[in-house]
């Protein structure tokens, strides 16, 4: 059976779904809608004969058929992806990485390090972006992200960096007055919290204060907004370890004599599952792991 012109679109799209395991992240990713991305993949099955994917309540899942094509359309998408790239891209970028991250990682662990980088590396240049919204990786987008998370998103490749512990800290002259000798004191100041997926209910409970009543007077969306608020002496923050280092170093907190929390989730470097990387943006990706390995 000859391959012809207008089994493309279908099999892009059987492609994206089937790495994707889902038909609106499929559609999201084509710029298509979730029905058009199935009526592709039916119109696939219908001229293959066979069942691609088992479709359940839950959402779908590859059939052994499936598994099979997807293994090999995927892998072909991605090689005529890179040639394209590769003869499209202008020589002047070719040497950029583009990287989207959180901008309190940024701050206290990513840049004070990036000179290592730019040591090693002296012909790559950076673009950092550090917007809240997570970035798509769409053509033209960021080569690599830093995600904080379970480690698994759909879609994207995901190395481990590091992982992190929950502890609180405030000004050296907030706790000298305050006096706090357990977790249970904490009750009766001022709270800082930020929009981290754990937060002070998470650490009460760790730190066995059952029942806790407590008050979150400011929330940041921003965790180095939230260290900065605790070094000015407006309270108690639930600093993350490696957001805390600078801050801790200089003398702006201080750790309070209470248990810390281990993180429920960790930092993940993150590229698209489909695109292999350029040489520049690996070089990026093994600096950051062997970076992340030493501390």
């Amino acid at each position: 059976m000859a391959l012809r012109a207008d089994w493309l679109p279908a099999l892009t799209a059987f492609e994206s779904a089937a790495r994707h395991q889902n038909f609106a992240h499929a559609a999201e990713e084509l710029h298509l809608t979730a029905s058009a991305v199935s009526h592709h993949v039916r119109k696939l099955e219908s001229r293959l004969g066979v069942a691609l994917f088992q479709r359940h309540a839950r959402g779908v899942s590859l059939t052994a058929e499936g598994r099979q094509l997807a293994d090999a359309a995927g892998t072909a998408l991605a090689d005529v992806d890179g040639v394209l790239r590769s003869l499209r891209g202008a020589r002047d970028d070719e040497g950029r990485v583009r990287i989207t991250t959180l901008h309190s990682l940024t701050y206290t662990w990513l840049l004070p390090r990036l000179p290592t980088f730019t040591q090693a590396h002296p012909g790559i240049a950076l673009s950092v972006d550090t917007e809240i919204a997570l970035t798509r990786f769409d053509d033209g987008g960021p080569d690599l992200g830093i995600r904080h998370g379970p480690g698994h998103w759909p879609g994207l490749t995901a190395h481990f960096l590091m992982d992190e512990a929950l502890f609180p800290v405030t000004s050296p002259d907030y706790a000298a007055a305050a006096g706090i000798a357990c977790a249970a004191d904490l009750t009766r100041h001022p709270l800082i919290a930020d929009h981290a997926r754990q937060g002070w209910h998470d650490w009460f409970r760790a730190a066995h204060v059952h029942g806790a009543k407590f008050e979150e007077r400011y929330t940041f969306s921003d965790t180095t907004d939230a260290m900065k608020a605790a070094a000015a002496g407006l309270g108690i923050a639930l600093a993350r370890s490696w957001i805390a280092v600078p801050y801790l170093q200089g003398g702006e907190l201080v750790r309070l004599p209470v248990p810390s929390m281990p993180a429920r989730w960790g930092y993940y470097a993150v590229y698209p599952a489909h695109r292999r990387l350029r040489p520049a943006a690996q070089a990026f990706l093994d600096w950051l792991l062997d970076t992340a390995r030493d501390g």
